[in-house]
């Protein structure tokens, strides 16, 4: 069997309530499991619809049919009325996913991370990372050790400060395979676990249509080199994409692919990891920039 990676990333307080049982039924069916990543804080995603002044921005927002992929209550959210908090309205439901599945944190607060982390201070980047923190180990009742930064905003800055909570991975950039990225200081921060992968919405539309996209992704799977790793959205294929990844995971199973949590690649990754470090980097299909795995000729 051919191990992937599956990431989930929870962005919004419908994706929690809705996506994460519907995606939990169909990981228990086909006997799957993976990392989940939350977030707790409050939910101001619809904020994003002021980015519509920016052409790439509507651009994608028309190509993928947002309205009708993500549903208008996702995409006001936080617009007319105060961002309602993720974490506190959905414990049970968090708590019923760390129960099979690894869990690490997505956000507080994602628009804001999304939209903000460029010009956050310290101080602010450290508020924003410890509240998530101290929220998501309290609902699941243990600590949380690894994280996801939302729409791969992460760059040196953002690893540099990362490293004084000691998690025991991140997975917050595109990239090739598993690697650890060198400080200014010459030390190596913590292991980074790169998406690998194209998203749905980074691809559907301009480059395949919806019905053969398990198809394009199976055969991208099968030519992967190195720790492929494919990250899904509860808001997608937890609620409209539901039965496609349903679908995908017989699929998958039939073609002797294995989907699992991050931390497993992790375990099974062997020595030496290489070394490298994170650039800004556009990519096809996203609008803006992403962090991005960049190397060295140096391994550990």
């Amino acid at each position: 069997m051919k191990r992937v990676g599956l990431r989930i990333d929870v962005d919004t307080l419908r994706g929690t309530q809705h996506g994460v049982p519907s995606l939990l039924n169909n990981l228990a069916q086909h006997h799957c499991t993976a990392s989940f990543f939350f977030s707790v804080g409050p939910d101001n995603m619809g904020r994003h619809l002021w980015r519509l002044i920016k052409p790439a921005f509507l651009v994608k927002m028309i190509r993928s049919r947002a309205a009708t992929l993500y549903g208008w209550d996702i995409l006001l959210a936080g617009t007319c009325w105060p961002g309602k908090k993720i974490g506190r309205r959905c414990e049970t439901i968090i708590q019923d996913a760390a129960r099979d599945h690894e869990i690490g944190l997505h956000a507080w607060d994602h628009y804001a991370w999304q939209t903000q982390v460029e010009t956050w201070s310290e101080d602010q980047l450290c508020e924003q990372f410890a509240t998530g923190l101290n929220e998501l180990s309290r609902i699941i009742g243990r600590p949380v050790d690894c994280s996801a930064a939302p729409g791969w905003r992460a760059d040196q800055r953002v690893i540099e400060f990362q490293q004084r909570f000691g998690l025991r991975y991140h997975s917050d950039c595109r990239g090739t395979e598993i690697f650890l990225p060198k400080l200014s200081s010459s030390a190596l921060a913590t292991v980074q676990i790169p998406v690998t992968l194209p998203t749905w919405d980074e691809v559907v539309g301009p480059r395949v249509p919806a019905k053969t996209f398990n198809r394009y992704l199976l055969d991208a799977l099968h030519q992967a080199k190195g720790d492929p790793v494919y990250t899904i959205h509860a808001e997608v294929e937890g609620l409209v994409a539901a039965n496609t990844f349903a679908q995908l995971l017989q699929m998958a199973a039939d073609e002797g692919i294995q989907f699992c949590p991050l931390g497993e690649l992790l375990a099974h990754k062997p020595a030496p990891l290489p070394i490298g470090s994170i650039i800004r980097q556009t990519i096809p299909g996203r609008e803006g920039w992403v962090g991005h795995q960049h190397f060295t000729d140096q391994t550990l």
